[in-house]
């Protein structure tokens, strides 16, 4: 249960902790050399430690398919993963530059259109937009920023090239998880954390509270800011718990929540009625204000949307940033970096196949065996086709759904995702990666140093979300290698 780095089994893709059989990649070897050193039981002891400390902390996750256990311990793999810092400063400014450009889309988009009239971006993909929200046309929220808080998902490559695979723009989840996650590893292993330098995520809430408090329509006065959740049923409502508590905000339900002839919310407490300056929603644009959206919805608030364009309220993410958030969408993100900055873009999107277009339906239909096909607005890992994985019927069903409906499909070729060394069944193997990393905007840009690595605890799978049975790991930014 060691890694040993001679004899740890390369799968022949990128292995982000060897370049070759017995030859750690730059700043791996004290991580080779520390989990070599340990006794034998002794990673497996501390992997049941930070079992026993998940279920005691009550860091949990819900799976809707499984009726009869709902909640269920988070999965976390204690072997890092380590990125070094001179690739993760380029990896940071394409994330800025890709949020700042999606940003001036959604606002252009709910504005002149200027994109649409230059032939840059589509009619026909927003005219069949499921996530253009006409009641947000002409909003103005502060700074033109409309997504606040993006999760970007990277996948690197067998070539070891980094990809945008898509981008979170709606109500991005995982952040409290990357930082549990470091928490449980310091608690861990604090004799690695003094051989290695790395970079801190702790600093994500404090910065998460700056952005949501710049939103605050009453400047002078120290915002008081809820997080609006569902409730205990949904499957992020930790995450919801938790960033409330590190924030010092009120978390709320719909029904705590009441709009007023003023325009402003408020929320109920005992002591009567507080007014409310900003309100991160982790609540979907349907439920959000019944009165606007779903008139059925129990979860939003009545009136919220006249708030939030009376400009008496702060909403992230606003209502309506999920036009971006497509995937059909994502795959024109590299023009609008072009078309609104005039750049680049630094960080290359997975080459995609939108089915709406008959040239790229036709080789998308011809090829099902060999493609990843995805739904444009599907998320967790849900109603995409794995070709190499699927049947015959199941390629068929697909074949079927893209023919109804070509602008709902789009597909990617099937990427030899990296590995990093995983415990598993009490053994060291690869395991296939992804990393969610999070990125803020509203008068400031921020990045967390890393991300949520999500890792595919199956062997040979390449779907790692937690809902399809993957893990996390820590995530390492660090500066050159260990001190011995």
């Amino acid at each position: 249960m060691k890694i040993d780095c001679g004899s740890y089994p390369l799968m022949g893709g990128y292995d982000e902790l060897l370049e070759a059989p017995g030859k750690p990649r730059d700043g791996a070897g004290g991580l080779c050399d520390y989990f070599a050193e340990l006794p034998a039981d002794e990673l497996e002891a501390r992997h049941h430690a930070v079992d026993a400390a998940i279920m005691a902390a009550g860091i949990t996750f819900t799976v809707y398919s499984e009726a009869g256990n709902i909640d269920r311990a988070w999965p976390f793999d204690v072997v890092p993963r380590i990125i070094d810092k001179l690739e993760w400063d380029h990896i940071e400014a394409g994330l800025k530059q890709r949020l700042k450009a999606l940003n001036c889309f959604i606002d252009d988009i709910y504005h002149a259109q200027t994109i649409v009239r230059d032939g840059v971006f589509p009619a026909e993909v927003l005219a069949d937009s499921k996530n253009f929200r006409a009641a947000c046309v002409g909003a103005n929220p502060p700074f033109g920023v409309w997504a606040h808080i993006c999760g970007t998902d990277l996948v690197r490559d067998g070539d070891g090239t980094v990809y945008v695979l898509e981008d979170n723009l709606r109500v991005p989840s995982g952040v409290s998880y990357m930082l549990e996650n470091r928490q449980l590893m310091k608690r861990l292993f604090p004799e690695l954390f003094a051989r290695y330098d790395v970079l801190p995520v702790d600093d994500y809430t404090a910065q998460l509270y700056d952005t949501l408090a710049a939103l605050s329509p009453r400047e002078d006065e120290r915002p008081e800011i809820a997080v609006l959740t569902p409730g205990v049923f949904n499957s992020a409502y930790f995450e919801h718990s938790y960033l409330a508590q590190q924030m010092g905000a009120h978390l709320v339900e719909g029904p705590d929540l009441v709009v007023l002839d003023d325009d402003c919310v408020y929320m109920k407490t005992i002591e009567g009625l507080t007014r409310l300056d900003v309100i991160y929603r982790r609540i979907d644009d349907d439920f959000i204000d019944p009165e606007v959206f779903r008139a059925d919805s129990a979860l939003g608030v009545p009136g919220l949307m006249r708030a939030w364009k009376a400009g008496k309220v702060g909403i992230a993410n606003a209502p309506g940033a999920g036009v971006a958030d497509d995937k059909v969408v994502y795959a024109y993100v590299p023009e609008m970096i072009r078309y609104y900055l005039g750049e680049d873009a630094i960080l290359p999107n997975v080459p995609s196949y939108l089915c709406m277009n008959e040239a790229d339906r036709e080789y998308v239909l011809a090829n099902l065996d060999k493609l990843v096909v995805k739904p444009a607005n599907e998320s967790g890992g849900y109603g995409m086709l794995v070709g190499p994985k699927s049947t015959a019927e199941e390629q068929a069903i697909f074949a079927d759904l893209i023919r109804a409906n070509p602008r709902n499909y789009m597909a990617q070729p099937t990427l030899s995702l990296s590995t990093v060394p995983t415990l598993c069944d009490g053994a060291i193997e690869p395991r296939h990666v992804d990393l969610r990393p999070f990125i803020l905007q509203a008068r400031d840009m921020y990045v967390t140093h890393g991300g949520l690595t999500r890792v595919a605890l199956r062997r040979g799978s390449l779907v790692v979300n937690s809902s399809q049975g993957g893990g996390s790991k820590d995530t390492w930014i660090i500066q050159g290698d260990a001190s011995c």
